[in-house]
């Protein structure tokens, strides 16, 4: 069973208490004149709330300004679910869902299932439908539950042998034994330590010595903790780092642990084994400690010099920065490979803190976003101990920089 480990916090971006704020929020825009306009976090509360019930259908969360489509603007239906989970009380949110999925197609979606079954499967509607897991009529809960796992079955045809094969082979290779078995010989290597050995007669080489793969062990020769941010805008990347940590459970090779976090920590390791099971056991959205997070993953390293740590998240902190850098020290300093990939999607260059990748960066801890293609050779160069922020230029992945 999961268990939630640390209590949230209240969020510091509540609704303003100023009365002449509070009332351009319930106004909306048309107010501006009257209540003045708002700026900061204020603003991007009021954005969520334009998003449900401004007529603009370009503040609107719908395709092309029209309300209630989908295509590219599945993205920002679940960084919106994320927003007003970090910015409104549990019962708001649940009031804003459902007028979502009145005022919005959302409702038709969902109410109906034959519209599931024929629509077109993605990440992001796997990630909306993880989203309102809570609010989805019963009715539907089963094909909904069916959509995500065709999505996932897709993606673990797709990326299951690629991780798997990239994690085999480094760890593979990154114990070599000077008395191999026959079936552990590394050719390549061992004709590469015996040229010296060629004999012309024969044309060939007398290997003096047998450079082999290491044997299996019987404990994990790595440890990894792939420590995931819940908000709206990481829910592609929580899909692939389920899929991916899914895979890597199913290697005895590696110990791997999955945490997901907003301003909680919640362990899902348990729920590895299943990635459906996972993904409706996490909720999209909501504030950010990443602090706590780490300072939880932390807790779970028993050999530093074989653990990873991959943090996946924007990196905008909502709780204490100085201690969050603190910890990042000492986990590197103990010798843990400690990896922040601003991403882990398809999407592009993500909207980061740039401050505090750099600062992390200036630690050791090199911080890129990252495709799901190019995952299994990030976990392959970090488990044969590379250096990660040269893999990663070599790739053309960009590296945020020490201040």
């Amino acid at each position: 069973m999961s268990a939630n480990l640390q209590d949230p916090v209240e969020d510091e971006a509540l609704p303003p208490t100023d009365r002449l704020q509070r009332w351009r929020l319930v106004l909306g825009s048309e107010a501006n004149a009257s209540c003045g306009a708002v700026e900061g976090r204020v603003r991007e509360i009021d954005q969520a709330l334009a998003a449900l019930y401004e007529a603009d259908g370009r503040r609107g969360l719908g395709q092309g300004g029209q309300r209630g489509g989908r295509g590219d603007s599945a993205p920002s239906v679940a960084r919106w679910l994320g927003d007003i989970r970090k910015y409104f009380p549990s019962q708001v949110v649940q009031v804003m869902q459902r007028d979502a999925m009145e005022r919005l197609n959302l409702r038709q979606m969902l109410l109906q299932p034959e519209m599931l079954e024929n629509a077109q499967p993605d990440v992001h509607l796997v990630a909306n439908l993880v989203a309102l897991a809570s609010v989805i009529p019963a009715g539907t809960k089963d094909t909904a539950r069916a959509v995500v796992r065709k999505v996932v079955d897709e993606l673990m045809k797709k990326l299951e042998e690629p991780m798997r094969s990239a994690v085999s082979g480094a760890l593979n290779r990154s114990q070599r034994n000077r008395r191999p078995r026959h079936s552990e010989i590394d050719w390549n290597r061992t004709i590469r330590a015996n040229l010296r050995h060629w004999q012309p007669e024969y044309r060939t080489v007398v290997p003096q010595t047998l450079v082999g793969y290491g044997r299996k062990a019987r404990q994990p020769q790595r440890e990894v903790i792939l420590c995931i941010d819940q908000s709206g805008s990481m829910a592609a990347s929580v899909v692939y780092s389920s899929i991916f940590g899914a895979v890597m459970a199913s290697l005895p090779a590696v110990a791997t642990k999955l945490v997901v976090f907003d301003t909680a920590v919640v362990d899902m390791t348990e729920q590895l084994q299943d990635p459906v099971d996972l993904l409706f056991g996490v909720q999209l959205g909501g504030g950010t400690d990443i602090n706590g997070a780490v300072g939880y993953c932390q807790s779970l390293v028993r050999e530093p010099r074989n653990t990873i740590l991959i943090l996946i998240s924007d990196l905008y902190e909502g709780g204490v920065e100085d201690n969050l850098l603190r910890r990042a020290n000492e986990l590197v300093e103990a010798g843990v490979q400690f990896i922040a990939l601003l991403a882990l999607s398809d999407e592009g260059a993500p909207a980061y803190d740039r401050d505090l990748a750099s600062k992390l960066a200036a630690l050791g801890v090199p911080s890129f976003a990252c495709t799901p293609d190019a995952f299994p050779g990030l976990m392959a160069a970090a488990i044969k101990r590379e250096d990660v922020a040269t893999w990663a230029a070599g790739q053309g992945l960009k590296t945020s920089r020490a201040a």
